[in-house]
C-alpha cells in the first residue's frame, strides 16, 4: 500500500524531519536523522523513477480531491529524473556536511543548519513534483527561504549582506512569478497545470496568457539566476558554507530551469505564442550572452569559489539553450544537463569545501601548492574541471556534444561556434586554478597541510565516480532525457 502513497512522501518526510532537529539539538543526533531522511528521500525517488518507467504517469489527488478542485502531484519521467536529481545530491551532500559544518558554523547552531537545509530539499522536491502553478510557488517560497537563513550562516560577514541581496531579488522574481499565475487564473479558472496546458491553446491569442508567459520568464529566469538576471548568485555561492555552495549549485538553480521547462513546454507547449512572442529568441540571445558572459568573468576572478560561480552562470546558459531549440535532441541536451552540471559542480564546490577545512581559504593563492599536499583533492579538482570543460569520457562532453549537435540540425552554426568558445574559456579559468595548485610554488604555511579527511573525500569521490562513470556510459542518461523530451515535444510531458 506504501508504494501507492510514495508521492506525497517524498515531499512530507523532510517537510516533518526538519522540526525534529530543533527538538533533537544533539549535534551527533541531528547529523543521523539528516543523513538518514536524505537516503530515504534518494531510496524513494530511485522508485519513483522505476514506477514511471514502467508504468507511465503518476497521478496523485491529495486527500482524494480531484483537480482542479484539490491539488494533485502529477510525476512523468522528466519530474522523476530531477528528483532523482535533488534527492541524491541531498544524499551526499548530507554526510559531507558532519566535517564541513563543524569547520565553518558556530557549534550551536549546527541544528539550525540541518533543519533549514531538510526545509530547502523540501521546497525543491515539492517544486519538481506538484501540478499546480500555486503550489508550485509555495514550494518555491519554502525553499527560498531555507536558502537565505543557509546563505546568512557563512563565517564572513558579507554572508548576511549575500543572503539579503538574494531575498530581495528572490522576492522580486517570486512576484513575478505570482503575477503570471494570477494573469492565468483570471484567463481560466484553474491553477492546475495540466487543466492550464488543455485551455492555455484556445487562448494564445490573448493578451492576458502572452503577458502571463512573459511574467513566468523573467521571475524563473531571476530564479535561475539566467543573465542579465544572475546578480544574486555569485554572492551567494562565494560567501556560503561550503555545503550550502554544494547543495545550493547542485540543486536550486537546476529545479528553476525545470520549473520553465514544465511552464513552457506543458502550459504553453501547445500554443503559437512561443513563435507569436520573441520569448524563444530571447532566451537564446541570453543563454548565449550567458554562457560568454559567465566565462568571461570567471577568468578574472581571484576567489575559487567566485570562478565556479561564474562558471555556473555559464552553464545555466547551456541548459536555457537547450530549452530554446524545438528539437528532441537540443531539449535532450539541455535535461541531461540538469544532471551533469549537478554532478560536475557538486564535486567541485566540494574540493572546495575540503580546501576550506585545512586552508580556512579558498582564495586562488592560498591554493599554491596545494598539489603536493592534498593530491587526492586535488585529482578531484582536475579530473571534475576536464568535465567542465567538456573532455571525452567525462558527463560534460555529452551535453556539450548533444547541445552542438542540436544548433547543427537547425543550422545555427555561429550558436554551435558559441559552444566551442564557452568550452575553451572554461578552459582558461580551470587551467588557472590547476596552474596554481600543481606549478606554483607552497605558500611556507601550506608545508603543514593534510589530505582532507575521509568524511570529505568519500562524498567527493562518489560524485566523481557518477561524473567518469556517466560519461563513459552515458546511455542511461541520455534515453530518460531523450524520453522526456519527445514527451515534452508531444504534449507538455505532463
Amino acid at each position: 500500500m506504501i508504494i501507492k502513497h510514495l508521492a506525497i512522501i517524498q515531499v512530507i518526510l523532510p517537510l516533518m524531519a526538519a522540526p525534529v532537529c530543533i527538538v533533537i539539538r544533539h549535534h551527533v543526533g541531528v547529523k543521523i536523522w539528516a543523513v538518514l531522511i536524505s537516503w530515504l528521500s534518494f531510496l524513494i525517488s530511485i522508485a519513483l523513477l522505476v514506477q514511471v518507467s514502467d508504468q507511465g504517469l503518476i497521478v496523485y489527488q491529495l486527500g482524494g480531491w480531484a483537480a482542479p478542485w484539490g491539488i494533485e502531484y502529477r510525476i512523468d519521467i522528466l519530474s522523476a529524473f530531477v528528483l532523482l536529481i535533488v534527492s541524491g545530491i541531498g544524499a551526499v551532500v548530507m554526510p559531507y556536511s558532519w566535517t564541513s559544518v563543524e569547520k565553518e558554523i558556530v557549534h550551536e547552531r549546527a541544528y539550525l543548519f540541518y533543519c533549514m537545509i531538510l526545509l530547502c530539499m523540501t521546497g525543491l522536491l515539492g517544486i519538481v513534483i506538484t501540478g499546480d502553478a500555486f503550489n508550485l510557488f509555495v514550494f518555491m517560497e519554502i525553499s527560498s527561504l531555507a536558502s537565505y537563513v543557509l546563505i546568512s550562516f557563512g563565517q564572513d560577514r558579507q554572508a548576511l549582506v549575500a543572503a539579503y541581496r538574494y531575498l530581495i531579488i528572490g522576492t522580486i522574481g517570486a512576484t513575478f512569478y505570482m503575477i503570471g499565475v494570477g494573469f492565468l487564473y483570471a484567463s481560466t479558472g484553474t491553477l492546475n497545470i495540466f487543466d492550464l496546458s488543455q485551455l492555455v491553446p484556445a487562448l494564445s491569442a490573448s493578451r492576458t496568457v502572452k503577458a502571463a508567459l512573459a511574467f513566468f520568464t523573467v521571475g524563473l529566469g531571476i530564479k535561475l539566476a539566467l543573465f542579465p538576471m544572475h546578480m544574486w548568485l555569485p554572492n551567494a555561492y562565494t560567501f556560503a558554507p561550503s555545503a550550502v555552495s554544494v547543495f545550493l549549485a547542485a540543486t536550486a538553480t537546476k529545479v528553476a530551469v525545470y520549473a520553465l521547462f514544465r511552464i513552457v513546454f506543458t502550459i504553453f507547449g501547445g500554443t503559437e505564442i512561443l513563435e507569436i512572442l520573441p520569448i524563444r529568441g530571447l532566451l537564446i540571445g541570453m543563454a548565449a550572452m550567458a554562457m560568454i558572459y559567465g566565462s568571461i568573468q570567471a577568468i578574472y576572478q581571484i576567489n575559487v569559489k567566485r570562478i565556479l560561480a561564474y562558471s555556473s552562470i555559464a552553464q545555466i546558459g547551456y541548459m536555457v539553450l537547450g530549452l530554446s531549440f524545438d528539437n528532441a535532441t537540443g531539449i535532450a541536451a539541455g535535461i541531461i544537463h540538469l544532471f551533469n552540471h549537478a554532478l560536475m559542480k557538486g564535486s567541485l564546490f566540494m574540493v572546495l569545501g575540503a580546501v576550506m577545512y585545512r586552508v580556512d581559504s579558498v582564495q586562488l593563492n592560498d591554493m599554491a601548492g596545494l598539489g603536493k599536499y592534498m593530491p587526492l583533492t586535488m585529482a578531484a579538482f582536475f579530473i571534475a574541471g576536464l568535465s567542465l570543460i567538456g573532455m571525452p569520457l567525462t558527463v560534460g562532453f555529452v551535453s556539450k556534444w548533444y547541445l552542438i549537435q542540436a544548433a547543427l540540425e537547425k543550422g545555427w552554426w555561429p550558436i554551435a561556434m558559441l559552444i566551442v568558445i564557452s568550452s575553451l574559456l572554461a578552459v582558461v579559468y580551470i587551467w588557472r586554478v590547476i596552474e596554481v595548485v600543481y606549478f606554483m610554488p607552497a605558500n611556507p604555511e601550506a608545508r603543514e597541510v593534510r589530505e582532507a579527511p575521509i568524511s570529505l573525500l568519500l562524498p567527493t569521490w562518489i560524485l566523481l565516480g557518477a561524473v567518469i562513470y556517466f560519461g563513459i556510459d552515458a546511455t542511461t542518461g541520455l534515453n530518460i532525457a531523450i524520453a522526456a523530451a519527445d514527451a515534452l515535444l508531444a504534449g507538455g510531458g505532463s
